[in-house]
């Protein structure tokens, strides 16, 4: 089952190209990356990279990958596609490929991700993969482009925005935990913590957070998200494995 996420950003091409292709731009926003470096490229060969990802202060696993980009013709179209792969025994994700696409429209840009990867650690891993990293990694991959969207539409920075993130769900977990002190002092039942508890759970997050939410997770006008049915751009097939 591969993964897909989609959104719409109002801003200009180049803009938009910038921060997702410039590596100092797109570490910024990608919750799924803390380091991504260009490598030597000889003229005329894809681009080669390193990406890095602290899971813990003292913890950082790291992997290579190879990528490439093209305009799509007069309508403005572009794509970007890559591969990668990590030989770090930590990282459950031994290697994958996947594209972006950049479709001008009259509202802006539709901009879409498809990828898809092969999980390592055996069984264990391919449990853990389907239940906990995959969905992960999902929700990661939609956090960060509302992410994109507010610095692209709004002007909101990376760093602001996470700040707006952590803020809210502070606030969030600070109002559920003073949902039960007040049931008691009005002695209302325990049960009727309940529901203001799920309700500040369903209450959308504020404009300028970013959410998961906002993005499309399923292609459209298809069940399946697997990267095949997404016709992956024939670009991808020309990328040897990093």
């Amino acid at each position: 089952m591969g993964l897909y996420v989609e959104t719409s950003i109002r801003t200009e091409m180049d803009t938009l190209w910038q921060r997702t292709q410039d590596p100092a731009q797109h570490q910024r926003w990608d919750l799924r990356f803390s380091e991504i470096d260009y490598l030597p490229r000889p003229p005329g060969e894809p681009q080669r990279f390193r990406y890095a990802v602290r899971i813990l202060p003292f913890l950082t696993v790291s992997g290579t990958g190879i990528s490439a980009g093209e305009s799509g013709g007069a309508d403005g179209r572009r794509v970007s596609v890559l591969r990668f792969a990590s030989a770090h025994p930590l990282s459950l994700l031994a290697e994958g490929s996947g594209y972006w696409r950049y479709v001008p429209t009259p509202d802006g840009i539709r901009f879409l991700t498809g990828y898809d990867y092969r999980p390592r650690w055996g069984r264990f891993g391919a449990v853990a993969d389907r239940w906990v990293f995959r969905p992960l990694m999902g929700w990661a991959t939609a956090w960060s482009f509302d992410r994109l969207r507010l610095w692209c539409e709004h002007g909101v920075s990376p760093a602001r925005s996470l700040a707006h993130g952590v803020a809210e769900v502070a606030v969030r977990l600070l109002a559920v935990a003073g949902v039960p002190a007040l049931t008691a002092l009005v002695a209302l039942p325990a049960v009727a913590a309940l529901l203001p508890t799920a309700l500040l759970f369903l209450v959308p997050p504020l404009p300028r957070t970013p959410a998961a939410r906002r993005c499309l997770r399923t292609p459209p006008g298809r069940r399946s998200t697997s990267v095949r049915t997404q016709v992956a751009p024939a670009l991808l097939a020309t990328l040897e494995r990093p």
